[in-house]
This record gives structure tokens, C-alpha cells and sequence, in this order.
């Protein structure tokens, strides 16, 4: 996903709403080094294997990153996450022409149903 002036209001929201929780920006930041499969994003955060998926499913959503199912040497499958190439330019100009944009309703970011 790349994205310049021209994204529109809802999809900036979306997106600065995902990158807000420092799991996923620090998801984003290891995926942007290498891809990854879930075991090893929790092993290298820290953080449990479950709560990784919720991240992930939360930066796919967003179009941040994407899965690929791989077949190990063993013949196990492997679902293998990576970062999708994607640049945003936030200046003044560019946020007002975003919200110009925006939906009714819109505004609810990818942790509304967290609170």
C-alpha cells in the first residue's frame, strides 16, 4: 500500500489508529527487517503468540502487512507475515484534504472494541 495526498480520511484514520499501539508499530518495525512467522514475532516482542494474531489481524486489516502459507522442510505449513510497502505524508495540507474525506461515523480506529 503506498499511499501520498491523495489518501482519503477514513483510510488515514484506519491506518494512524492501527500504528498508535506500540505492539504493532514494533510488529511493523521487526517485519520491516525480515518476515516473520508468529512464534518468532512473540519470541522476539516478548509477548504471547495469541496476542500477536490479534496484532496482526489488526495491520492486515489496515493493509499493513500480509501472510503467505509456506511448507516447511518437514512439510509443515508455515505462515509467513511481512510488511507492506506503504508511505504517508502527514502535513497540514494533507490532513485537511484527508478530512475533507472523511465518512459519516467514521473515526473509530481498529481499538474501539478494546475500551
Amino acid at each position: 500500500m503506498s499511499a501520498g495526498p491523495t489518501a482519503t480520511g477514513d483510510e488515514l484514520v484506519r491506518v494512524l489508529a492501527t500504528l498508535a499501539n506500540p505492539h504493532r508499530m514494533r510488529v511493523v518495525a521487526v517485519l520491516a527487517r525480515r518476515r516473520a512467522y508468529v512464534s518468532q514475532l512473540a519470541r522476539e516482542l516478548g509477548i504471547s503468540r495469541a496476542l500477536v494474531q490479534v496484532h496482526l489481524r489488526k495491520l492486515a486489516a489496515a493493509g499493513l502487512v500480509s501472510a503467505h502459507l509456506e511448507l516447511s522442510e518437514d512439510g509443515k505449513a508455515m505462515k509467513f507475515y511481512e510488511v507492506n510497502p506503504f508511505a504517508y505524508t502527514l502535513t497540514p495540507a494533507a490532513i485537511a484534504t484527508a478530512a475533507d474525506t472523511l465518512t459519516a461515523g467514521s473515526g473509530a480506529g481498529p481499538d474501539e472494541d478494546e475500551g
